[in-house]
């Protein structure tokens, strides 16, 4: 095993450029997510339950063709949000 020193100053030097590789490196979530990722995230594993939700209007979606339905992340993290039950 090896043992390596650094002087406090050149840690910190150390974690700062970590923290700013990892921050440029981070990946943005896309805000109009497909129906297999929607289901995950709400997780259920039902297409019927996604479009009653939907049918429903307790999920924001956008359909820019016949074909394809797309739904805001953020409309399904409020949703999870809004049914959410406090502990006792």
């Amino acid at each position: 095993m090896e043992v390596i020193c650094l002087e406090s100053e050149a840690f910190f030097v150390l974690m700062e450029r970590v923290v700013i590789r990892l921050e440029s490196n981070r990946i943005e979530k896309a805000k109009w997510v497909q129906g297999d990722e929607a289901m995950s995230i709400l997780g259920i594993k039902s297409k019927t339950t996604l479009q009653k939700l939907r049918d429903e209007g307790e999920i924001k979606f956008s359909q820019p063709n016949r074909r394809i339905i797309l739904y805001d992340r953020d409309s399904l993290e409020a949703y999870l949000e809004r049914n959410a039950k406090s502990t006792f």
